[in-house]
């Protein structure tokens, strides 16, 4: 009986991991695109970095407000790392005003099409938090259809992703992820990925 219960377990466990961190190509694209974020900052830059040498875009665009009391923007942040690193500051696109992940789609569609038609980027490569992955694409889903969409997840939190659930930090988003994404849709925040 034991031994049934840790097989179920671990398929529960299987189940959730696949379903918010779903298993994206990480390809090239039109416009790449940063979710802003406090946590894993360096993780984020050097990912990015990584994405620009090898070629992967040509536009940047990084968005994120200033969060959690911090007057300073967390595009900036993450802007000012990567101009560090070597990314021309001239490919950067930065939308300082976003809170959370629906203003960051938005914002950053109105921030864009004052610079560039929007017809011309068929396909885009999220660069965001490896915990908040399927968020991230639910909401360009419901926000920007029709977009191609690949995907850099970024895992700052020193395990594999097979081993999430032993992370008590890991655990604690991704889980937080699996109640939240239900009532997001409720509310219309986010649509479900076609192949689901």
């Amino acid at each position: 009986m034991k031994c049934m219960q840790i097989e179920q377990s671990t398929r529960d466990l299987s189940t959730i991991a696949d379903y918010i961190m779903p298993d994206v190509p990480e390809k090239s694209a039109d416009l790449a695109f940063v979710f802003g974020t406090r946590q894993g900052v360096e993780e984020f830059c050097r990912a990015t970095h990584s994405l620009w040498q090898r070629g992967m875009f040509r536009k940047l665009l990084i968005s994120g407000g200033a969060t959690h009391g911090n007057p300073v923007t967390e595009a900036d942040v993450i802007g000012e790392r990567l101009v560090q690193l070597g990314v021309p500051e001239d490919c950067m696109i930065l939308e300082k005003s976003a809170t959370n992940t629906g203003e960051n789609v938005i914002f950053s569609r109105q921030k864009i099409s004052e610079t560039t038609k929007l017809e011309t980027i068929k396909s885009v490569i999220v660069i965001g938090k490896i915990c908040s992955l399927r968020r991230y694409l639910m909401t360009i889903e419901r926000h920007w259809p029709g977009l191609i969409t690949f995907a850099c997840p970024v895992n700052y939190f020193g395990v594999e992703k097979e081993n999430w659930h032993t992370h008590p930090e890991f655990r604690a988003r991704v889980l937080a992820e699996f109640e939240k994404i239900p009532l997001y849709l409720q509310r219309d925040f986010l649509r479900e990925l076609p192949e689901c």
